[in-house]
């Protein structure tokens, strides 16, 4: 299995606005959020993107894109009809092929020089099935996620069969059904924001979509452990919410701290906690 195309979702009325913030990225270099999110996809190796839009944004999308304009496709979602709806408009993009998902109100930070995108497509193209990026997330953000449960992969350490999808579970939920031997108490192996899916997951959000309503990709994924295998990888490395309160921040000292000029930027936030350390003690 050879993964080729990449889809992205910023058709979200809360997170349409994201992937066009700039950032200083870890080589020094100013960027939209968009850019940072397609040169994770091309370290990947992956060179046909299809990012899902508002209607009428196509415009300041195209000029956000940056060095990689040239070779994203543009697709509107119509109406809000939900995130799963948003991943079935790329349909015709992604055929009937199996393709790289991310989501735009997340970013992706490594300490290497890889990518988390690489090793994701690495994983599912060595499985040749439906792979989603996962990450122990203590169960006080459960409100936030998906989150899956499972059993780990007999000899790969952080390698699950997934058997149980739910979006965004209570805690208690999560005790009764998404325990998973292995993680720490009071964890869990919530979404990363970064998925593989199969051309088998979009002929689920189609035969909801079909009926009428919304379509959740969450529930096309449990359906997906149903009828085929489904893994999950837990990443080591980070994702940050830029939804979330001070998301944006975050990103941008994870950028910085893992990026060429970390010293100067360690040097400046200690300096900075100094002076409201001296201001306090006043």
């Amino acid at each position: 299995m050879r993964i080729r195309r990449a889809v992205i979702t910023a058709a979200g009325p809360a997170q349409r606005r994201l992937p066009l913030q700039n950032l200083v990225d870890r080589d020094g270099r100013e960027k939209s959020v968009l850019g940072i999110l397609l040169e994770e996809i091309v370290r990947a190796k992956v060179d046909e993107i299809c990012v899902v839009i508002c209607a009428g944004d196509a415009e300041v999308y195209a000029r956000t894109a940056g060095d990689h304009a040239g070779r994203v496709r543009f697709v509107e979602q119509p109406e809000p009809r939900g995130y799963g709806h948003a991943v079935w408009c790329a349909r015709e993009f992604t055929g009937d092929q199996p393709f790289l998902h991310l989501v735009s109100d997340h970013l992706y930070v490594s300490r290497g020089e890889g990518s988390c995108a690489s090793e994701l497509v690495a994983v599912a193209e060595a499985e040749e099935c439906a792979v989603s990026a996962v990450q122990a997330t203590r169960e006080g953000q459960l409100t936030r996620f998906g989150a899956v449960g499972g059993q780990r992969v007999a000899g790969r350490n952080r390698l699950y069969q997934v058997d149980t999808v739910i979006e965004k579970p209570t805690p208690t939920e999560a005790e009764q059904r998404l325990v998973v031997p292995g993680l720490r108490a009071g964890h869990y192996l919530c979404f990363f924001g970064m998925h593989v899916l199969t051309p088998g997951v979009m002929e689920l959000l189609n035969e909801r979509l079909s009926k009428g309503g919304k379509a959740a990709l969450s529930e096309a994924l449990a359906e997906t452990a149903k009828h085929e295998r489904y893994l999950a990888v837990e990443m080591t490395e980070r994702r940050y919410d830029l939804g979330a309160k001070f998301g944006l921040l975050n990103a941008q000292l994870a950028l910085a701290l893992s990026g060429q000029e970390r010293e100067q930027v360690l040097s400046e936030l200690v300096e900075l906690l100094a002076q409201r350390e001296q201001g306090t003690a006043r």
